[in-house]
């Protein structure tokens, strides 16, 4: 049972093929119009020849009829020549002949059994009435027919001076004849047309397979290529430009392929920038700590300062860590995003309230414009990083007695922050790699002020899962602009 159910799964997984599938379609196509074919001729064939020999027959029948009447037939049987004529033309094509005269009796029957007895049947009386019949019977492959005996008679002449001839029905010949000659001429063209179609059978079979493998080939170029990048051998694009699809599917892997290049060298650099990061304040503190003790009787201003040193070297790690771990969760795609309605209006008063201290401390001015009341369902704690990391970043690349101003403002289907700053602004080289991870514009700034090079990385994978988009416009020397468009309803 169990093999049996293995043959069936496996039948079943052959039938989902492309190439069986195309196999089987170009074998049907080829199969199907030969069977017909076959048919329609042996078919056209049988009638056709049915039709001939029943001509011919009506033919000799109506020249027998003109001497049944001639020899006055129907009252005397007993002439030799019409006999001779009946039993030739019984003979010739294996059938019988009956004379049935107009009161319905038989005179002659070519078998002699009916003879004398009375014939009533739909076609002997439509017959009587002018109507011939013809009908073949394949099932006994016999051909029956009814043929009137007529005679010309002129009516009396009337008033005009003038008589009029009419034919008069005097009996009916019946007569079926046999189709045995033809009925074996059709055994022999269908014993030739089997020959042929098993031969045209093995031409499809082998020509339907042959070319199911041709039009499948590409497909497994495809594949045999998408292997080997996947088992590493491999990381150049491939072509296989055979099928137009062919050219689509590959044009697709390789845009796959160059961003799975893009997001791996991205990690590599991930991974680097991490270990280097983290690295760089375990160093600082490590040479800290060994100048203090390779040193005796160290003053106590000299340990507070690398103290000092040391806690400054310990929060820069915090903070690194810190980050990443925000990162982290904002990265997932899996995380849960708490939603819930929110006042864009109050949450920005909130967050720039928080910030306005760090700004005075450099005389930077932070102003918040509000065009209209927005209420949006977004993630509450995300937006606040948004928020936050925009406004903190335009402080700190801020010039001496600068200004920050967020602009508040929404549409019928988004709600827009614009932060911008009269700072440092970023060179345009910069611009595309401003939210890659640890990436800094000016690397020495970044350090006296503490950036990590994370902020932008984690607003913009914030904004990405609220379905949104960024944006960023700046001029070096005069400042940065940072454009936020987030739907005022949250979709999944």
């Amino acid at each position: 049972m169990l093999y049996r159910w293995e043959d069936i799964k496996s039948k079943i997984k052959s039938l989902r093929s492309l190439k069986t599938r195309i196999f089987l379609f170009l074998l049907l196509v080829g199969l199907i119009p030969s069977c017909y074919m076959q048919y329609g001729i042996l078919q056209n064939y049988e009638a056709r020849a049915v039709s001939v020999r029943t001509s011919e027959v009506q033919a000799q029948l109506k020249i027998i009829a003109n001497h049944l009447i001639a020899y006055n037939y129907l009252q005397d049987t007993s002439s030799p020549v019409i006999n001779a004529e009946l039993e030739q033309l019984s003979n010739l094509y294996g059938g019988r002949v009956l004379i049935i005269s107009g009161n319905l009796k038989v005179v002659k029957d070519t078998y002699s059994i009916s003879e004398g007895k009375t014939i009533i049947s739909e076609e002997v009386v439509k017959c009587f009435r002018g109507e011939s019949m013809s009908n073949y019977d394949a099932g006994l492959g016999y051909v029956e027919m009814t043929i009137p005996i007529s005679e010309t008679v002129t009516a009396e002449a009337g008033e005009a001076g003038t008589g009029e001839t009419k034919e008069v029905v005097r009996g009916v010949m019946l007569i079926s004849i046999s189709c045995d000659t033809i009925h074996k001429t059709m055994d022999i063209l269908r014993n030739k047309a089997n020959i042929l179609l098993s031969i045209m059978m093995l031409i499809i079979f082998g020509g339907a397979l042959l070319l199911a493998d041709f039009m499948v080939r590409p497909l497994n170029k495809v594949t045999v290529a998408i292997n080997e990048v996947a088992e590493g051998y491999s990381d150049k694009a491939i072509n296989v430009p055979d099928y137009a699809e062919t050219v689509h599917i590959i044009d697709a892997f390789n845009k796959l392929l160059a961003r799975m290049k893009v997001l791996d060298d991205s990690r590599q650099e991930f991974v680097s920038n991490v270990s280097h990061e983290l690295k760089t304040p375990i160093t600082s503190m490590k040479v800290l700590a060994d100048s203090l003790l390779a040193q005796e009787d160290v003053p106590a201003e000299l340990y507070r300062e690398f103290m000092e040193d040391i806690a400054e070297e310990i929060d820069r790690e915090n903070k690194i860590i810190t980050d990443l771990l925000a990162l982290v969760k904002v990265d997932k795609k899996v995380t849960e995003m708490n939603i819930t309605e929110v006042s864009m209006n109050e949450l920005t008063e909130v967050i720039l309230k928080r910030l306005r201290p760090i700004a005075r401390k450099r005389d930077i001015e932070v102003t918040f414009e509000s065009i209209r009341p927005v209420k949006a369902t977004v993630d509450e704690v995300k937006i606040s990083l948004v928020l936050s990391n925009l406004v903190e970043n335009a402080v700190k690349y801020n010039k001496e007695n600068g200004w920050v101003k967020v602009i508040l403002d929404a549409d019928h289907q988004f709600f827009t922050l614009t932060v911008s700053d009269s700072g440092v602004g970023i060179p345009e080289e910069s611009l595309d790699h401003i939210y890659e991870r640890f990436y800094r514009v000016d690397k020495s700034h970044s350090r006296e002020i503490g950036g990590t090079g994370l902020g932008l990385a984690i607003t913009r994978s914030a904004v990405l899962m609220h379905r949104g988009s960024i944006r960023v416009e700046s001029t070096p020397g005069e400042g940065t602009s940072f454009i936020v468009k987030i739907p005022l309803n949250y979709k999944a």
